[in-house]
């Protein structure tokens, strides 16, 4: 057959095809097997070791990996090789040392993202708890690995990624954003997330600014009290409960 270049291809509707980049129905070369996602070394290994066929899905905006297509004698022969290196007491050391030092990195970041989107909120020393609280939520919500939130991107500075997560985090809890019937009509929905979100520094400056606001109205104070922890019952009440 000779040499196949490496491409991206999407699921076919039948089993053993695949649909091509011409959009077209195409068989998967004979002898070939995919490879499921969930194992990202062994993946790198394969696609480094010569022509692959990476199968992604699409579902909207969004690209979901199924896995990669290669010769079934190359995929065995690379996954008995790592399977030897992680058996490995020094493997395992190396791996524990990684994430070790990932845990670290990401802690880091979670303290630098929570600073950064304080900074950015500015609040007047009146309303330092109520800072401090959203901080810590909207951190909470935006830095998990793999959430996909622009917390996680590096293209723009991390006090552009606070201020956005700010406004998105506000958009979701203290609108009513998830619950509106948007016409799906070009730009439409983009429109009223800009509208909102004039809304939530409309909001944010009367914070900044110490203004008095009534606790019971505002939408931040209801957010704020909505996730705060359910306070504890007392001993004698476990008791009857347990």
């Amino acid at each position: 057959m000779g040499s196949l270049p490496s491409r991206e291809v999407r699921p076919g509707p039948i089993p053993g095809h695949v649909i091509n980049e011409h959009a077209a129905l195409e068989p998967v070369p004979a002898g070939w097997v995919l490879l499921p996602p969930g194992d990202a070394a062994l993946s790198r290994r394969i696609k480094a070791d010569g022509p692959t066929w990476t199968m992604v899905e699409m579902k909207g905006r969004k690209r979901f990996s199924r896995g990669i297509w290669a010769p079934a004698e190359r995929v065995a022969a690379l996954r008995a090789e790592l399977g030897t290196e992680r058996a490995d007491p020094a493997y395992q050391r190396q791996l524990a040392a990684g994430r070790l030092r990932r845990a670290r990195e990401e802690q880091a970041y979670v303290g630098e993202f929570q600073d950064a989107v304080r900074t950015f909120l500015g609040f007047h020393p009146r309303y330092a708890t109520a800072a401090d609280q959203l901080a810590a939520l909207i951190a909470t919500h935006a830095t998990p690995v793999g959430s996909g939130t622009v917390a996680r991107t590096e293209r723009i500075p991390v006090e552009q990624r606070a201020e956005a997560a700010t406004i998105a985090w506000l958009r979701h809890q203290t609108t009513g954003y998830d619950t509106m019937v948007i016409p799906r009509v070009k730009g439409q929905r983009r429109e009223v997330r800009r509208m909102l979100a004039q809304r939530s520094q409309h909001l944010l400056r009367q914070y900044r600014a110490g203004s008095d606001l009534d606790a019971a109205l505002c939408p931040l104070q209801t957010a704020l009290r909505k996730h705060q922890p359910a306070p504890a019952l007392p001993t004698e009440v476990q008791g009857r409960l347990f």
